[in-house]
Formats: C-alpha cells, sequence, structure tokens
C-alpha cells in the first residue's frame, strides 16, 4: 500500500534567515522531500530572505550543501535536486530598515498563498511584521510561521503576541511546534477518540499515573549561551512536554478542527495545580573523561541554570483528580528518547497471589523517538507446563516495521507542518492564549525554585539524571521507567 498523497496549492514560501542553521538542517530538506512526494508543486517558490549579501546562486550553492548533508541517499534524486534548486532564489534585506523590501515586493505573486516562515530570533519578529505590513506584502490570505522560543516568560509572550497581533490575525499565525508535528503523537488523538476501547479507562479510576520523559544523550553542545538563559523548564517543559500533556489529558473535543482541539488543551492547562518546591527536581550533568561540564560548557562556573528538571504535576479536574503526571526532561543522560507512559492501576483483586511471576498493572507506551512506536504491555501465561507463570509482553505498534511492510514512508514532523501552513490548517500549532497559559503555569514553578533558593543537583553524564529525581517517585511508591529503548 502506497501513502495517498494530495498535493497542496501553489504558493511563495519566504523564509526568514533562509542560510540559517535550522533552514539547512530542517526546513530546506523537508521541502525538497514533499517535492519529492509530489506534493509541493513544481511551480512554487522558496525565497530565502537575510540581511547577508548573497546571489541566487550563492543560496542554490548553499541549498545544494543541505540537501547533499542531511538527506538519506534514497531521497537524492539528481535531476530532482536541479529542478529545486530552480524553485530557490534569495533576497537581500533590512530587517531594520526599508532596504530590500521593494524588491521582496516584485518578486511575490499576486495569485498563490504567500506564506513567511521566521526563522530568526524572537526580537525580529516585530520588524519583521511591521515591515511586511507597511510595504503590502504581507496580505489578508497570508500565513506567518514562528519558532519557538516563543518569549522568556508570560510578558515577553504577551509582547509578542501583541506585536504579532498588531498585523496579523490569529487564524494568520502558526507557531510551530516539530513534536506536535510527529506521527505518533496525531496518533494519540485516534487511540483515545476513534476506540472504545481506551476512553472509558483513561481517567483517574483505572490511570495510576502518567510518566513524560524527554531525554538526550548530547549536552548543551554549541548552545551554551542561550541554553544558560533557558533551562530545560523553559527549552523544553514549557512547550514540548506542555503539549505531550495536553494531548494525553485533554477531554474529547467536539470534533477535529483546529479550534476545537485547542480548547481543550487550552482547558487542561488553566487546570494545572500549582507546583511546590519539594515536588520540583533540578540538576546539571557533570562532566567525564571525554566531555566538559555543563558549567563548563556554558562558560559559567556559578550558574543555576538547570540542564535536567523532573516535577510532579496534577491536573485539577474530575477525570485527573488524584493521578499525578511526572514530567522529566535533561541533556547528557543515559539514551535519547521521548515517550509517554500511561500506567494503569493493579487490578482490584490478584487471583494470581502465590502464584509463581508478578502482577502489575498494565502500560500504555507512545514513543515519540526514536522509533516511533505505541505498544501496550499486558501480562499473559508464560507457555508450558507446571501451573501459571505470568510473562509481560507487548502488544507493538512500531510504525517503521508497519511502514517498511506497508510501503508507506511516513513524512517527518517538520514536512507535515509545512504543509499543513499552506492547506491552512492550524491544528498542529499553538494558539496565542494557550502559550500565555503555558508560561503562566511555568513562571510559577519557576518562582517557586527560586522562593526555596533551589541549587541544581549534580548528576553524571550518561546516568538517569539526579538522585534526588528517583525519590520523587519513590516517596509515592512508584518508579521512572528505564532511560533506555526497549
Amino acid at each position: 500500500m502506497v501513502a495517498k498523497v494530495i498535493a497542496v496549492e501553489d504558493f511563495d514560501l519566504v523564509i526568514f534567515g533562509g542560510s540559517g542553521d535550522l533552514a539547512r538542517r530542517k526546513i530546506l530538506p523537508a521541502l525538497y522531500r514533499r517535492r519529492l512526494a509530489g506534493q509541493m508543486p513544481e511551480t512554487a517558490r522558496i525565497i530565502a530572505a537575510a540581511h547577508s549579501s548573497k546571489s541566487n546562486e550563492d543560496f542554490r550553492s548553499l541549498v545544494r550543501e543541505a540537501l547533499e548533508t542531511f538527506l538519506d541517499e534514497r531521497h537524492k534524486d539528481k535531476a530532482l535536486i536541479e529542478a529545486f534548486l530552480e524553485q530557490c532564489s534569495y533576497v537581500q534585506l533590512d530587517a531594520f530598515g526599508d532596504d530590500g523590501w521593494k524588491e521582496l515586493q516584485e518578486t511575490l505573486r499576486d495569485d498563490v498563498i504567500r506564506s513567511f516562515y521566521f526563522s530568526v530570533a524572537p526580537s525580529l519578529f516585530a520588524e519583521l511584521s511591521a515591515r511586511l505590513t507597511s510595504h503590502s506584502i504581507a496580505t489578508a490570505q497570508s500565513r506567518l510561521v514562528v519558532e519557538k522560543p516563543f518569549g522568556h516568560d508570560l510578558p515577553s509572550a504577551k509582547a509578542l503576541n501583541a506585536a504579532l497581533s498588531r498585523c496579523f490575525d490569529e487564524a494568520q499565525i502558526y507557531r510551530i511546534d516539530h513534536y506536535l508535528g510527529k506521527e505518533t503523537v496525531q496518533n494519540l488523538l485516534a487511540l483515545r477518540f476513534a476506540n472504545v476501547l481506551f476512553e472509558p479507562l483513561w481517567n483517574s479510576h483505572y490511570i495510576d499515573h502518567v510518566q513524560i520523559t524527554a531525554s538526550e544523550e548530547i549536552g548543551v553542545e554549541g548552545r551554551g549561551a542561550y541554553y544558560d538563559r533557558s533551562g530545560a523548564m523553559r527549552d523544553m517543559v514549557q512547550n514540548h512536554l506542555m503539549q505531550l500533556l495536553c494531548l494525553t489529558a485533554m477531554e474529547a473535543p467536539a470534533s477535529i478542527a483546529p479550534n476545537d482541539i485547542r480548547n481543550e488543551k487550552l482547558k487542561v492547562i488553566s487546570a494545572l495545580e500549582e507546583v511546590t518546591a519539594g515536588q520540583i527536581v533540578r540538576g546539571q550533568y557533570r562532566g567525564d573523561s571525554s566531555r566538559g561540564s555543563y558549567l563548563e560548557d556554558v562558560g559559567n562556573e556559578t550558574s543555576r541554570t538547570e540542564s535536567f528538571i523532573a516535577l510532579k504535576a496534577h491536573v485539577g479536574n474530575w477525570r485527573w483528580s488524584g493521578t499525578p503526571f511526572y514530567l522529566r526532561t535533561g541533556k547528557r543522560l543515559r539514551s535519547r528518547l521521548t515517550e509517554i507512559a500511561i500506567a494503569f492501576k493493579e487490578p482490584p483483586h490478584n487471583i494470581f497471589a502465590g502464584q509463581t511471576g508478578s502482577l502489575a498493572g498494565n502500560t500504555l507506551i507512545i514513543r515519540l523517538q526514536p522509533g516511533e512506536a505505541i505498544k501496550l504491555h499486558v501480562l499473559i501465561k508464560e507457555p508450558g507446563p507446571g501451573g501459571i507463570r505470568l510473562k509481560e509482553v507487548p502488544l507493538d505498534m512500531t510504525f517503521a516495521e508497519l511502514n517498511a511492510r506497508d510501503g508507506v514512508e511516513v513524512p517527518d514532523a517538520y514536512e507535515r507542518l509545512l504543509m499543513d501552513v499552506i492547506r491552512g490548517d492550524q491544528t498542529l500549532f499553538m494558539r496565542g492564549d494557550e502559550v500565555e497559559a503555558a508560561w503562566h503555569w511555568t513562571d510559577s514553578v519557576i518562582a517557586a525554585w527560586d522562593e526555596a533558593g533551589d541549587i541544581p543537583r549534580p548528576y553524571d553524564s550518561g546516568s538517569s539524571g539526579p538522585e534526588d529525581a528517583l525519590m520523587l517517585l519513590h516517596r509515592d511508591n512508584r518508579r521512572w521507567r528505564e532511560i533506555e529503548n526497549d
């Protein structure tokens, strides 16, 4: 079975910061793969806009190098790459002045969708938006894509929202979070709301707790200056983990219309209870024989910024009363892993007491990376004579294996999200009030550890994080799932 690909309308996509790292690594390869799949029209155009002086040929050379570096060999089609390069052009302009804006206006077509991608620092959002409007480049049908970080706290997020809303309607703004473009994230909605099997059990009566983990093997790498101003809470929890929590905890929307789904996500954030200092563990990784410590990597020996955070949250509503959500994320951990683990309660009566084997609650694993999959761990009788011995086995839906069998290649997150922008589908993008609500809760968590004078605990590189994070669950007679690929 070959996946059905529906072509989008013709478009002009302007990438501000089009020669930057994000464009090279993600945006340009994603667009090429959609061209390869037959979804991106051959007449669509990609215009990079930046301050540096480049010719069209200079930019096309950059695009060629990006495709050669970041594409799998099986995706490299020499003739198609040449055709794709012909769709790419470059305009030099000044974000703080009027130079280059007339040239950009003359480059764009009037009869196609105009989309603008801000792959630049948030400090440029207001200036770029204002000039797109004052030079009559942005129209009422244009779409605007903005990358995180969307603010550093609630006041800055409100200021950014206000700056964008002066030039664009909310229906035109696409705040991108690549986690929401992953196949398993969307399958979580299908799993919950298209199957009668799970939704009756999806509440505090049957679910003991939820664990959401996003661990990385790498350290801060070349992002030390940025990361030390943000930390794991602002960089990961406020957006990525918050979105996973919302999709896990939300009520059934009235429909799959974008605002129906985003309304329910907002209700989850609004229902999050205050987190106290005793429910938060922060850490910083130590160095090892081949790598430096967090303090060395950011060049700040007195830093109190966390490279790891674990916290216990509660959603204060009828569905989730008494069911904790444990969130953790960190750098320089044992392995690269992002997953949601739904731990169901044990059966109310153990009829297998005294038998060989143990009885535990079932666990549903939604894994985002590496290797997107959904697995339901259940107990069965171990084959063989000699009485009943229970054995845990997974009911496994690993997407890579299913897709290989069916001849389907699933697009990556940026491919899906970019095409959703052209379609005008905001389902997988954050709304302004959702961002502000997330920052309101995040700021309260940060205030809790500031008030307590909390200092991040050191942890070994390649470990599961600080020992205190283990105790966060041990105090509740629970355990973290191991940070490893199963």
